[in-house]
This record gives structure tokens, sequence and C-alpha cells, in this order.
């Protein structure tokens, strides 16, 4: 089988990760401090995040006070929005006059009187490669009328360093050429004693019947489905002659085909049907799961090389208590019918019909369309992560939802979620180097270079790029 796989990194932007500043408390200036100073690269954007404590700031009204992050890395600088705290006259100078403000547009500008005493400072710029390494400065300055700078003050807040983030490998599932599916179930309808003539209101089999036909509406009132087939299997119990309990599932089986042909007018050839004359392996499991006297002598009877008819004699002559308890307790659920739908479902490729899709009829999806969706949101984002933590859920055995959900739980240091998903990931190249980045993130660096090197010889090229870059990071 031909495997798809793509470094998302590569094709999306960066991996995301978050790495705090050095310092997380500053008294950096007159009556200014700020706390819990964060910088986080996301994709393709830098993050960054801080409290301002402005309690003790006062400004006179005649005078304003200028905030402005700044990152710098040697010749490169960036000047983040500004918060501008001004005076009263100075507020309505800037405000009222139309003279805009001091830093010009995007500045947050604030009256004294009103300035709260902490502010929550978030913004999003463009990730450029000088970020890494740059620190964040914050420059505070107070103003005077005419526009002249009275005072200048300035305090780096803590440094943007990249921690190592290999670049995680995503597998594209491969596309169902037919997405096909079915459900299945059994319905337990009554008959009268050696009748086959259904009648619907005979017992329970109104809700027996039901169950048959919710399953049927569950995918024939939808425009994207067409159902290929019913099957239907029919059992009888072991009392009574062999040949008799044929000619029983036989009729019984004939008489639902015809009960749901009359419902829904099907095309020759879509109801299938099949019976099995005696329903012994149910018997065996009721048996093996009880606490009866003589269990063990009677399973072997059951799997005895004896004829069906001799077998369910002996039973009978042999353990008369326990028969007549079978007779009463499990006999009756051995004369059932098996069901099962079998459909299929059109491919879908527009994202925005995925996302309805996803919304309205999740199980109508496979899991390339759900790569296809993830396609379409920044690597890290909630979306991003939602997108492979539904396709696992969906297809919790499957290896690539697996190994994809992984590499989801890796990207935001989910490490515990990473293991789990990781546990039924198989032993693919692929998924031996997530086990592998997964090592790196948590600092085992021996253990992630022997995955890496066993995914490197299985010959996944991007295993080998990784540990080149561990070593040289890592010597």
């Amino acid at each position: 089988m031909k495997r798809m796989t793509l470094i998302l990194a590569a094709l999306l932007g960066m991996t995301c990760m978050s790495v705090t500043a050095e310092q997380t408390t500053n008294d950096i200036m007159p009556d200014v401090t700020v706390r819990n100073v964060t910088m986080a690269h996301e994709g393709s954007h830098l993050a960054v995040n801080m409290d301002i404590d402005l309690a003790r700031l006062r400004v006179e009204s005649n005078r304003a006070v200028l905030l402005t992050p700044r990152l710098v890395n040697g010749p490169d600088s960036l000047d983040l929005p500004s918060i501008g705290i001004y005076g009263r006259r100075r507020y309505y100078y800037y405000v009222r006059n139309g003279e805009g403000s001091i830093s010009g547009p995007g500045e947050r500008i604030c009256k004294a009187s009103e300035t709260p005493d902490s502010i929550d400072y978030f913004n999003y710029v463009d990730w450029a490669d000088w970020m890494d390494g740059a620190t964040l400065m914050l420059y505070r300055s107070d103003w005077g009328c005419c526009n002249e700078m009275l005072a200048m003050y300035e305090e780096s807040l803590g440094r943007h360093s990249e921690a190592f983030f290999p670049q995680l490998v995503f597998i594209t599932p491969e596309a169902e050429m037919m997405k096909s599916r079915s459900l299945s179930g059994s319905a337990f309808i009554d008959f009268p004693v050696d009748r086959t003539e259904i009648d619907p209101q005979y017992r329970r089999n109104a809700a027996e019947l039901g169950k048959i036909k919710a399953t049927i509406d569950s995918v024939r009132g939808d425009n994207d489905i067409s159902i290929v087939s019913v099957w239907l299997k029919g059992y009888a119990s072991p009392e009574s002659s062999y040949d008799h309990n044929r000619e029983l599932a036989m009729g019984r089986t004939a008489s639902l085909k015809n009960h749901i042909r009359q419902l829904y007018h099907f095309a020759d050839g879509v109801i299938v049907t099949d019976y099995e004359p005696e329903d012994w392996a149910g018997l065996r499991r009721y048996v093996e799961q009880s606490n009866i006297d003589h269990r063990a002598e009677i399973l072997a009877l059951i799997d005895s090389d004896m004829e069906p008819d001799a077998k369910e004699w002996k039973i009978k002559r042999t353990y008369p208590d326990e028969y007549r308890f079978l007779l009463q307790n499990c006999y009756p659920a051995l004369r059932h019918t098996d069901y099962r739908i079998d459909y299929n479902i059109r491919s879908y490729s527009d994202v925005d019909e995925i996302k309805r899709i996803l919304a309205e009829k999740p199980g109508n999806l496979n899991l390339n369309e759900l790569y296809i969706l993830s396609r379409a949101y920044e690597p890290g984002s909630a979306e991003f992560t939602d997108v492979f933590e539904t396709a696992v859920r969906m297809f919790p055995s499957d290896e690539t939802a697996n190994l994809n959900a992984a590499n989801a739980a890796i990207r935001r240091d989910d490490f515990a979620t990473a293991r789990k998903y990781l546990d039924k990931a198989g032993k693919s190249a692929e998924a031996i180097y997530a086990r592998g980045a997964l090592a790196v993130r948590e600092g085992d660096y021996e253990t992630a270079r022997r995955y890496l090197g066993e995914a490197k010889a299985l010959g996944l090229e991007q295993a080998g790029i990784t540990l080149d870059e561990l070593n040289e990071r890592h010597k």
C-alpha cells in the first residue's frame, strides 16, 4: 500500500511553541509594573502577552505617558502597538481636536481618570526569522505640551529563544475509491408455534420490526447515501427436528423480506436472505457465560461432532433440569433475525462542504476528507487539533488516525495524550519518528536518537534531518 506523507510544518508554517520570557515581573520604571510576560511562536505569528499594572500611575492633566513594547535583535526591530495614558487636557487635545495620538494608528488610548488598574496586553505579529533570539523591550516616554518629550525609560522584559521542535510528519490517509459502510443489528420477531407469517401486532413484534425500519430510515433519508443491500439472516432454536427448523428459518426469513419489500419497494436483488436452522453458536455463548450446573459437560456436547438432533436430545435426556432452564431462558432469544444495511456514501472534496458535513453528519466523512479539512486551518490552532481528535474518535483503531492525532498532541505539548495515541499508531517509519519527536520534546535525547535512527534506517528522510539537528544542538 502506498503511503503518502506530508511534513505539515513545512507546508503550513512552523510548529506551535510557547517560550516564556526570561523575566515574569518587572518594576521597570516609575509606577509601572509588568508581570507574566510570554512570547509564543504560533504558526506564522509571534504572540506577545503581558500584564501591565498601572494602579500607581498618575498622569497630570497636561501630560501623557506612552508605553511601547519593542522587539529588538541586532539591527532588526519592530514596535508593537502602544498604550497611551493621557491627562485630561492632553486627552481632549489629541482626541477632541482630531490630532489622533502620539504614536499613530493602532495605539490604545486611555483617559487617565478612566485607566484600569491593570491592562492585559496581547498582540499578534507576523513571524520573521530574526525574531528567534529577539529581546522584548518596553519603552516609557513622558510627554508635555507641544509634543515635547520630557523623559524616557526603557527596560528588557525577556528574550525569545526557540526551543528545538522537530518537524512533525503527518500521513495523508488514502482516499477510498468507494465509501462503503454498514449498519447491523438483531431483531427478535415472535411467531406463533410452527407458523412463518409475520403478525406486526403479535407480542413485541411492533418494536422489533421498528428497529429494522429505524435502521433503514437512518440512511435512506440522506441524499448523499445509496443503499446497496439489505441482508437478512434468520435463525431458529434447537428444539424440534433440524429439518423442521430449517423450514421455519427459511419461511420466517422470507416473510420478513416480504414485509420490508412492502414498506420500501426496493429493486429486485437489494434484499438478500440467508438462514441458520439452529443457532448453536448463540446457545454456546449463553451457556459459557452462565453459571448453570454441568456447564462444562453441556459445552462439550455443544462442541461435539454429533448430529444436531442427537446433540440436542443428549442434552435434554442427560441434563433435564438444565435443559428446561435453557428452554425457558435462552431458546426464545435464539429465534431471531440478524440484519445488515450496506450502503455507499458519496465523496466530498470542497472544504466548506466538509465543514458542514462534519457539523451535521460526521459519520459520512472518511479520514482523507477530514485530512483535507485540517489543511484549511493553522497548525496548532484549536480547529486544527479538533479535526484530528474527531478523526481518531470516529476511527479509534486506525493507525493513521492515531498517528496524526498523536502529532497534533505533540504540537501542543500534550505528552500524555500523544503517548496514548502512539500506542495504537503501529510500527511504520512515521510512527517510530513520532515517538522520537515526542522524546525530543520531553528532553529524553537518548531515546529520541534511538527512535530517529530506526526511522532513518527505514528510509524516512526527515528522520535523518532531525537526528542531525538534535546532535548539533545537544552534543
